[in-house]
């Protein structure tokens, strides 16, 4: 049961990944852009989506390895991007080492996280950074909602989905607390974070995304007592301007390895 819930290869998952990149590739470029990129470095981005911080990161650094189980949307790569096709979980599609590692999004997906964060560590250059984006189980508590029955259907829905259709998938809420310590732990030095959230309003990217991750979900979450009018209801209120909640906490962490 340790599957990836959503699929990015269709067309719902270029969708998810676009209104991704609109809300966390500005925090993530800052966060990048702040450990002083160089253009002699070689970089590894893994779980590289739609490939908006591979193309980023080549504007800037010598090489950059963009790595996805799914690469059906990685097909507009800048010059010195390799993409590559291919499973975290089955090693490293090619030898580090590298100046830079980059994963949003990926380890807390991953019930083996623990041992990747140890082979990533082992890929890093002497100096190299590692970087790494999860968001955290805190609560999306509601903001405004047209109607007062709106907030017991958004808690409903935010409850079977976080606490019950995504552990059941392998998803871990505490990974990203978890890894400053995990870092520190494997002998990386430097550490620090980042916490970055926003509120988001129906109609837009955020609320959008949940809309469109319970499209994809759907079965799992009827599965687990959501009825298809509850859904119904839901995916209208996502697209209501007069909802507003608050959206993921993404928590970045970045360390070095010892020179």
């Amino acid at each position: 049961m340790n599957d990836y819930i959503f699929d990015t290869g269709s067309e719902l998952g270029q969708d998810h990944l676009d209104h991704l990149g609109r809300l966390l590739d500005t925090p993530t470029t800052w966060r990048l852009d702040r450990l002083g990129l160089t253009a002699d470095m070689r970089c590894l981005e893994l779980g590289a989506g739609s490939g908006s911080i591979a193309n980023w990161l080549a504007a800037r650094t010598r090489e950059v390895v963009a790595v996805d189980i799914d690469t059906t949307q990685l097909y507009d790569v800048a010059p010195g991007v390799q993409v590559h096709r291919y499973d975290l979980r089955d090693g490293l599609p090619v030898d580090g080492p590298f100046d830079l590692i980059h994963a949003r999004l990926l380890l807390l997906h991953l019930p083996e996280r623990e041992q990747l964060l140890t082979r990533l560590v082992d890929a890093l250059a002497p100096g190299g950074h590692l970087v790494l984006g999860d968001i955290t189980g805190r609560p999306l508590d509601v903001v405004a909602v047209p109607d007062p029955a709106d907030r017991d259907l958004w808690e409903k829905i935010q409850h079977l989905s976080h606490h019950v259709v995504s552990p059941a998938r392998g998803v871990s809420w505490t990974w990203a607390r978890e890894t400053p310590e995990r870092m520190t732990a494997a002998g990386l030095v430097d550490v620090d974070v980042m916490q970055y959230s926003l509120t988001s309003a129906g109609g837009t990217d955020g609320c959008l995304l949940h809309r469109n991750l319970n499209q994809q979900a759907e079965p799992l979450l009827l599965a687990a007592g959501a009825t298809q009018d509850e859904l119904t209801r839901y995916r209208a209120l996502m697209l209501n301007p007069r909802f507003r909640a608050w959206f993921y906490e993404l928590l970045y962490t970045n360390a070095r390895k010892p020179a």
